[in-house]
């Protein structure tokens, strides 16, 4: 039996994929341990985890992206959280190491300063991605515009012309923080990275929650980046009553659950199904004051501040995202397709993969008004078929057994060893 320690972000979006990982790796008899958000510890131990909160400074740290007027002020305030956050989750994983004497790290790709410390403390790791990493790749846009794939040689020529302006804009504003928090967390034994690839290519082991045909085909990502499909955990809960008796088909309406000021998608959402065949369900973002909630709520339509979403799309015909890669692919691992509003941060990628894979509608967030929407979603009900053949691709790639297959391998030289 091995000690596994996995470290996660302050994010549910990051905490809940993973759960499923780490309880296969509870069923085939290794010791694991998870550092994680103080409000789901609770839950993790009853589920057989060793879990303990992060360091709790980490709360207080919270994206403000969602202020910022440009791209480029919003890329500069998520890495400015970032390496905020690093400063402290380095330690507390250097801590949680000290006190557990792990075999193999698992940590958050967002938990800069962990995987820090991870690369430099000799214990075999890997990292966990639950959204698509910004890597490059032959055939693929640069990742953060949410360019559609081009095939052919016009293709490749705008890709080439596109990346150095996205890539160059984003190394530039996110390096200098990145090698400076390096320096200081391994006493500069750590070599500076040259690139951003470079930076989130630094674990043996790369975990993607993602498969084709949702995700891009990258042949050439090589074998330390392993795409293991959409993993989807939620806290144990009875259904609700109400869930069984609805009149309609639902339409679940999520939002981010890192806030980012997306609660206007609600308000357009209850506005454009009020007349339609359809039971909404929607939940609010993180943060919202039940003061600031919609006043005026349709008869059809369902307010709740947090609830499974699972048992929800079981009912569902249609489900309207903000965009967050863990909402659109639990949509998409039951088959049930989506209206994507991107915000920003990821989410301008996942609408253009769900695009691709004919999996649902795209709707850029200026163009957001009942009429639209409602459009949209009559339109995503003719991608039931892409969104099945998503739902396919995520159960072949293997999940949670696949992903464990793969931490597995990182322990087998150690062991040796």
């Amino acid at each position: 039996m091995s000690t596994v320690l996995a470290y996660t972000s302050p994010a549910i979006g990051h905490l809940f994929p993973m759960v499923p990982l780490l309880l296969e790796l509870k069923a085939r008899g290794h010791d694991v341990h998870v550092r994680t958000l103080p409000a789901h510890v609770p839950e993790l131990r009853r589920g057989g985890l060793d879990a303990a909160p992060i360091d709790a400074r980490l709360l207080d740290v919270v994206h403000r992206d969602y202020t910022a007027t440009s791209i480029k002020a919003n890329l500069a305030l998520s890495t400015d959280t970032f390496i905020a956050r690093a400063r402290l989750d380095g330690p507390d994983l250097r801590n949680a190491i000290a006190g557990t004497r792990p075999d193999l790290l698992l940590v958050d790709i967002n938990a800069w300063g962990a995987r820090t410390v991870a690369e430099g403390s000799g214990i075999p790791w890997a990292a966990f991605s639950p959204y698509t990493p910004p890597l490059r790749s032959g055939g693929t846009p640069p990742f953060g515009p949410g360019l559609d794939p081009m095939p052919g040689p016009l293709g490749r020529i705008r890709d080439a012309l596109v990346r150095p302006l996205v890539t160059g804009a984003v190394e530039k504003i996110m390096l200098p923080g990145i090698n400076s928090m390096r320096a200081d967390l391994s006493g500069g034994v750590l070599r500076p990275v040259r690139g951003v690839d470079d930076f989130f290519r630094t674990a043996p082991l790369l975990l993607v929650t993602t498969a084709e045909p949702f995700e891009y085909p990258h042949p050439d990502w090589g074998p330390d980046v392993r795409m293991i499909g959409a993993l989807g955990w939620e806290p144990p809960a009875e259904p609700p009553a109400w869930l069984d008796a609805l009149p309609n088909p639902a339409v679940l309406v999520t939002t981010s659950s890192e806030y980012q000021a997306d609660e206007d998608l609600v308000r357009m959402s209850l506005a454009a199904l009020a007349h339609e065949p359809f039971t909404v369900v929607a939940t609010l973002p993180a943060g919202v004051a039940e003061a600031r909630w919609p006043r005026e709520v349709p008869p059809n339509a369902r307010l709740e501040r947090f609830l499974s979403h699972g048992p929800v799309l079981d009912h569902a015909a249609v489900a309207v995202t903000h965009g967050g890669m863990g909402a659109t692919q639990k949509a998409l691992a039951k088959g049930v397709p989506v209206v994507v509003v991107p915000y920003g941060r990821d989410q301008h990628e996942v609408a253009a993969r769900v695009v691709a894979a004919d999996a649902g509608v795209r709707l850029k967030r200026k163009n957001l008004t009942p009429e639209k929407l409602r459009t949209a979603v009559r339109a995503a009900l003719t991608k039931t078929e892409g969104a099945r053949r998503v739902a396919a691709g995520f159960e072949a790639a293997g999940g949670a057994r696949a992903g464990a297959d793969a931490l597995e391998e990182l322990l087998s030289p150690a062991r040796s060893a």
